[in-house]
């Protein structure tokens, strides 16, 4: 009996501790679809600018995560709700965004521009070629919050959950341009063998933020891990890698 006992209380004990090691587990949310940021490769596998920084990150900060895919407009709620622990998805740091959830310290800095079909690029100049359009962009966005609220002259705004659906719609003719992220609408320009080009100048520069629910202390720990990147030459690296040139 006392051998019984003995051997309940380590299973107990394992068990014990096989939970408290998943429960240490943090749940890292991304959005699969925003290449080159994130995105599957030939091998199924998750890679891209911020799946390779937040696995340097969580390195140096000694955070031990899995990777949950999301569609981006869940990611916000998620966090608010603490269903997941942090997410690394190009979010747009914005004063909205910062009222709800924690954000580090800028790790990216982009900004919006316009892709047309390469027969059009003569006619669309700037954003207000745009009026009496029809445009596409990412649902739960800074670029559908601007289509929104700033440049509201668009015959019709599309909205769109994936980036594939962006280049689709443009290049079946759905939709006249495609207005998002700077980096984003040149890998789909790059992606459409030459059939569309990204036109006209950068519209409100912003800036990308690792988010955690508010209060969260991994805050700090990500910030300090950031610092370290940037202070040994590795963030300048990673970003030479996947960008080609320097970081802004």
């Amino acid at each position: 009996m006392k051998k019984l006992t003995k051997l309940l209380g380590a299973f107990a004990l394992v068990l014990g501790m096989s939970f408290s090691a998943s429960a240490a587990e943090l749940v890292v949310a991304h959005d699969t679809n925003f290449k080159p940021f994130e995105f599957r490769d030939e091998s199924g596998n998750y890679t891209g600018f911020d799946i390779e920084l937040w696995q340097e990150l969580a390195k140096r900060a000694d955070i031990q995560y899995k990777f949950q895919p999301m569609d981006f407009n869940g990611i916000i709620p998620a966090l608010q709700t603490k269903n997941i622990d942090a997410a690394i998805a190009g979010i747009t740091i914005t004063e909205e965004r910062a009222a709800v959830v924690d954000f580090t310290k800028p790790y990216y800095n982009t900004g919006l521009m316009i892709a047309v079909r390469v027969e059009d690029a003569d006619k669309v100049k700037t954003i207000e070629d745009l009026a009496g359009k029809i445009v596409a962009t990412k649902t739960a966005t800074s670029s559908a919050e601007y289509l929104r609220t700033t440049f509201t002259k668009a015959k019709e705004v599309k909205l769109f959950p994936n980036n594939d659906g962006l280049l689709f719609e443009l290049m079946a003719k759905g939709v006249d341009a495609v207005f998002f992220d700077e980096q984003i609408l040149k890998d789909l320009a790059k992606a459409s063998n030459g059939a569309v080009t990204v036109v006209g100048p950068l519209y409100q520069g912003q800036s990308y933020g690792i988010a955690f629910p508010q209060g969260s202390d991994l805050t700090a720990k990500v910030n300090a891990a950031l610092d370290s990147m940037e202070k040994d030459g590795s963030y300048k690296a990673l970003y030479e890698k996947w960008f080609g040139s320097e970081a802004r």
